[in-house]
Formats: C-alpha cells, sequence, structure tokens
C-alpha cells in the first residue's frame, strides 16, 4: 500500500468538505506570488489522488524539485490548519475564546495594560461560563502576571480576590484532572479486558478504583467534575455487569446537561457520548419502552444541530446512532428488518474510514454478523466474522474477538460444514486460551460441537436441550453472563429444539417480556 494512510497533509485534505475546499481557495487564489501558485497546485492535485504518490505529484507539478516538496507540503499544511481555524471560529466557541487570549496578550506587548485587563476580564467570564477550568486559569495567571508587574490603579483588594480565583482553579484543575485519569484508565482497562471474567479480576477492579479515586468535595464541585466522575463510575459498573447502577451513573450524566444548557453548544461530543451510554445501559437492562425514548431523543437532536455538527462531532454521532438502532433490532428481535441498515452502515463506515478508529470498526463487523446470524443468513455472517478474525488489531477487545471465533464455529456448523468445524474447534479454542478468555459457557459449547458434529438428527434434540440446561445453570454465575451479553446463545438452542428460526423466538421472548437466560 501506498504511504497514504501516513502522510498527514494528504489525510487533512481527504477529510476537507466541499465548503472547507471552498473556503481555502478563495482565500488563498487572491494571491499570485511564485509561493502561493506552487502550495495551491500542490493542494489540487493531492486533492484529485486517490493515494499519496510522491512519484507522482513531481511529473504532475514539474516547478516543484523534490528538495522543495517537504517545504510546500510544510506550507499548505500550516496554511490550511488556518483557513480551517478561521471557518470553525464561527462554530466552535472555544476557538474565539482563545483568539480574545492572543489578542489580550497583544494589548499587553504594546504597553496598553487596562485595555489588555479588560479584554480578559471578558474572556474569564466566558471561559467560565462554559466551564473552561485550565482557560479559566491561564487568564487569571495572566491577569496576576500583569498586576504585578505594572501599577494598573485597579479596584481594592485586587491581589487577594486573584489570589483565591487561583487557588479555588487550582483545586479543581487538580480534581479535574485525577477525575479524568481515572476515568480513562478505566476505559483503557474495559478495551482490554471487556466484562470481568471471573472474581479474581472483579477483585482487580475493584482494589484499582479504591486506590485512584480521589477524595471529593460533592457540594462543589464543577461540571467537569462531575462529568469525569460520572464517566469513571459507569466504567467501573460496566465492567463489574452491573447495569443497573451503570444506568445510575448514565442518567445521571445526561441530567448534567439540563443543569448546564450551554454546554450543549461548547461540548456537543460529550452530550451524545452520555446519550450513547444511557442508550447502552436500557439495552442492556432490557428497557425497550426507555430505550426507544431516549433513542429517538438522540436521533431529533442529531437531525435539528447536524449542520453546525464538527466532522469529529458528525463521526462520533454516525457510530452511536447507527449503535443503537442495531442494538434496538437486538432488542426487539428484529434482526431480518435491520438487515435494512447494513447498506447504509457500510457506506457510512467508509465515508468515516479515516475518523473511525478499528475499535468501532470491529463492533459493527460484530454487530453486522449478529444481525445475519439472527435472520439466518450463516453465509453473511461469516463473511463479517472473517474480516474480525483478520483484522489485526492486537490484544484490542479480545473478548469480542473470542466471541466473533465461537459464532463463527456455530455458522459453520449450521450450514454442515462438519469438516470445517472439525478443523476450526482446535484453532478456536487455542485462541481462547492464549487470551485466558475460556469461560464454562465457552467451553460448554466447544465440547458440544465436537462430541456433536456428526450426531443423528434424532439425537440432536435431546443434546440441544441437555445443553441448554447446562449453559442456563452456569448463566447464573454472575461472571458467565458477559458471554451471553454477546451471544444469545440459550436463544438459538431453543430455536434448534423448537425447530424456528432464531430470531422468532427472540422475538417472541420480546413480546412476551420473557427473560432471555
Amino acid at each position: 500500500m501506498p504511504n497514504s494512510q501516513h502522510d498527514a497533509l494528504f489525510i487533512l485534505i481527504k477529510t476537507l468538505t466541499k465548503a472547507e475546499k471552498r473556503n481555502f481557495q478563495l482565500a488563498f487564489n487572491k494571491n499570485n506570488t511564485k509561493e502561493d501558485v506552487l502550495f495551491i497546485q500542490l493542494f489540487n492535485t493531492l486533492d484529485k489522488m486517490k493515494d499519496y504518490d510522491e512519484e507522482q505529484i513531481l511529473k504532475k507539478i514539474p516547478a516543484i524539485k523534490k528538495q522543495q516538496l517537504s517545504n510546500v507540503k510544510a506550507h499548505l499544511y500550516k496554511q490550511l490548519l488556518t483557513s480551517l481555524r478561521l471557518l470553525f471560529k464561527q462554530k466552535d466557541p472555544l476557538i474565539d475564546l482563545r483568539e480574545q487570549l492572543d489578542h489580550a496578550r497583544v494589548l499587553y506587548n504594546k504597553g496598553l495594560y487596562n485595555q489588555s485587563l479588560k479584554l480578559l476580564s471578558r474572556a474569564k467570564s466566558m471561559a467560565m461560563e462554559q466551564e473552561e477550568v485550565m482557560l479559566t486559569y491561564e487568564i487569571v495567571e495572566f491577569e496576576k502576571l500583569i498586576e504585578s508587574r505594572h501599577i494598573t490603579r485597579s479596584l481594592e483588594n485586587r491581589a487577594e480576590e486573584l489570589s483565591e480565583e487561583s487557588r479555588v482553579i487550582e483545586q479543581q484543575l487538580t480534581s479535574i484532572s485525577r477525575l479524568s485519569t481515572l476515568s480513562l484508565q478505566l476505559y483503557g482497562l474495559y478495551l482490554k479486558l471487556g466484562h470481568a471474567r471471573n472474581e479474581k479480576d472483579a477483585e482487580m477492579v475493584k482494589r484499582f478504583f479504591e486506590d485512584n479515586a480521589p477524595p471529593l468535595a460533592k457540594n462543589h464541585m464543577s461540571f467537569y467534575e462531575k462529568i469525569y466522575l460520572y464517566q469513571a463510575y459507569c466504567w467501573y459498573y460496566y465492567i463489574l455487569q452491573d447495569f443497573v447502577m451503570y444506568y445510575r451513573y448514565t442518567q445521571k450524566w445526561v441530567n448534567l446537561f439540563k443543569e448546564y444548557p450551554s454546554l450543549l453548544k461548547t461540548d456537543v461530543d460529550m452530550y451524545i457520548k452520555a446519550m450513547h451510554n444511557l442508550l447502552t445501559a436500557h439495552f442492556y437492562t432490557m428497557n425497550d419502552e426507555k430505550f426507544t425514548c431516549v433513542l429517538q431523543e438522540l436521533e431529533d437532536f442529531i437531525n435539528l444541530n447536524q449542520e453546525n455538527f464538527s466532522e469529529n462531532t458528525r463521526t462520533n454521532a454516525f457510530v452511536y446512532l447507527y449503535t443503537a438502532k442495531i442494538n434496538h433490532h437486538f432488542l426487539e428481535g428484529t434482526f431480518s428488518e435491520g438487515l435494512g441498515l447494513v447498506p447504509e452502515l457500510e457506506e457510512r463506515i467508509a465515508e468515516h474510514q479515516l475518523k473511525v478508529d478499528q475499535h468501532r470498526v470491529l463492533v459493527f463487523y460484530y454487530k453486522i454478523a449478529c444481525l445475519y446470524f439472527g435472520s439466518g443468513d450463516n453465509n453473511k455472517a461469516i463473511v463479517y466474522l472473517n474480516k474480525i478474525i483478520h483484522l489485526r488489531i492486537g490484544a484490542l477487545r479480545a473478548d469480542i474477538q473470542c466471541f466473533a471465533r465461537i459464532l463463527h464455529l456455530i455458522a459453520h456448523y449450521e450450514l454442515e460444514n462438519y469438516g470445517l468445524v472439525e478443523y476450526l474447534i482446535k484453532s478456536v479454542y487455542h485462541f481462547i486460551s492464549k487470551n485466558k478468555d475460556l469461560g464454562q459457557t465457552m467451553e460448554e459449547i466447544l465440547k458440544f460441537l465436537r462430541k456433536n458434529i456428526y450426531a443423528h438428527p434424532k439425537a440432536l434434540r435431546s443434546a440441544f436441550a441437555d445443553l441448554k440446561e447446562r449453559l442456563v445453570e452456569i448463566s447464573k454465575n454472575p461472571y458467565e453472563r458477559r458471554s451471553f451479553l454477546y451471544l444469545d446463545i440459550i436463544s438459538w438452542l431453543e430455536s434448534k429444539i423448537e425447530g424456528v428460526p432464531v430470531q422468532d423466538v427472540i422475538k417472541r421472548k420480546f413480546l412476551k417480556k420473557e427473560p432471555r437466560i
């Protein structure tokens, strides 16, 4: 493959919208210096290329010599960022806020101290309104610098006032830093571990949380202190599979935006992520009524505001909205209906491929495979499961990679590819054992497949019933329940026993409000 995935300038150009390209060209086509003409030519050339190829660039723009190329690229990259900054300033209040600090610095350097302080005071009010604690701290420190070096004849007790502001903000910053670090570490732990597999995992997570959770003054917490606190608790309870407590903290997270409505404009991504986690909580607690309500609320919010979204927010909105839509079909057992999402989903994955990380792609492939499996199309399910199996992402979400291999085995079993199943059982067992993920549920499934590959159809029904009975008993172990979150093996077994499609079993359970396990 060419270096298209590694060249920063090429990737930046490929993420530009039509409006962003037009804005850049209008801004820089006004000048006709040789340097400007060269980097505009480079921009147009890269924009038309499918893959980054330096030899082709040099052929198409003879005026650029090989030794010049890196400098012209660096200049173009800088000018693109300048153009984007001016464009995004209209949509992102934080860019405008930081510009106010730059203006205050210019006024200070001109010796206009009172004008600089006046601008800083306005900027500080904006920063505090937007809960930008770090930026507020930077402004206060700049105010202290001016007041300590120059006679400004400011109000009395100015020194004490600024000192107290600085002290309070320092405490908030320390708390935010510790809480955001804890939240990030728990998220990283989830990406490696998935849900707790046993008592040892659970004790490790509990000990880690207790050792790293900072002491809190809950009555005087800022917006972001609360956000990161709720996030940390969300990941903590999610890993431990305590979905009722997970729901409580996701709801607290969403409710914060009702307390701080201005943050809906300045941190839309955080709100969409909060809604995604609330939907996940309703999904795992099987609360379809609330799930449907929150999904509609999220979709309405996205449709109403997407014109003002940044590309990053559009990508997040796409990922979370489609994850919820697929989960809704899982809840209701409407797998065949859910397949209607797949073409559009694939198109959107391709559209956002430079911005969607492989973890998200992995999860989407698994969900699509489950849609096909649930609808009875095992061949298509295998296509997407193979994509997961061949996706090289190291230890990232090893849990999903393990369950993908189990589902892959079952799909081949359904297609009566018995020779292949016999071969695959060994490699799947080896992979799962290597990742230390071989719980009782997986072990029972592998044993069943190994023993009953060539069983007579009449004997199979009782074998399915026996396996179901064992798995229902195993499911009483809280650390085994994670297996049923990824793969509704009980419903599959019931479909085999009853001789009906698996989605019919799940749909019946949904309509009758029967428990899945």
